[in-house]
Formats: C-alpha cells, sequence, structure tokens
C-alpha cells in the first residue's frame, strides 16, 4: 500500500527553500514509520518537491513494509523527522463504498 502525508511540520508549505524527499515505511501497528531512504535532488521549494513526490514513490516502493511514504523535508531537519503510523493518510475504499447483499448458502 502506498500512502501520502503532506503536512508542512511548520515550514513554509508553498515558499523558497531546499527540500528533499523522503522514503518511509510505515507498518501495520501505531509504531512510527521508519526512515529508509533519503532521495538526493534538492528541489528549491516544498510545492516543486510535492510535485515529484508521487513519482519519487512509485520509484522507490520496492521497500519491505505493508505501506511506503514519501515526505519532503527540508535538509536540516532530515535526520531528525519523525513520522508516526497514524499521520499517514491510507488510501481506502470510497466513502460511499457498500458491498451488495450475498446469499451464501441455502437450505433447498
Amino acid at each position: 500500500m502506498i500512502g501520502t502525508h503532506d503536512e508542512s511540520r511548520g515550514l513554509s508549505s508553498m515558499g523558497p527553500g531546499i527540500f528533499l524527499i523522503a522514503i518511509f515505511g510505515c507498518g501495520e501497528g501505531n509504531s512510527a514509520c521508519q526512515p529508509v531512504r533519503m532521495l538526493e535532488t534538492r528541489y528549491e521549494s516544498r510545492a516543486a518537491c510535492m510535485a515529484a513526490s508521487e513519482d519519487a514513490l512509485m520509484r522507490n516502493s520496492d521497500v519491505d513494509y505493508p505501506t511506503v511514504v514519501a515526505q519532503c523535508v527540508a535538509p536540516q531537519k532530515a535526520a531528525s523527522f519523525h513520522l508516526g503510523s497514524d499521520e499517514v493518510n491510507r488510501p481506502g475504499p470510497p466513502a460511499n463504498f457498500t458491498l451488495p447483499p450475498q446469499r451464501i448458502a441455502s437450505r433447498n
């Protein structure tokens, strides 16, 4: 499963700066996601980093975790950046998704 996380953590949401894409692996429980890769490409704004994060995530989803997340981080915060599993927006079924009733067994 591939998830996203887009909270700015106090960083300028679209302003100039240098940002890197960090790849995190997240388990199914409540433990923090683990950093697995820091990509070397530098982006001059968080907006440019976020625009590139989906492609970076697809290229780096080969890690052994049920959920893989790409997060834009400032280099000076990269070493100390933590991402809790409860902070990840995981894909799921649409809000109005329902299964039609089905008969499983019959006595006839």
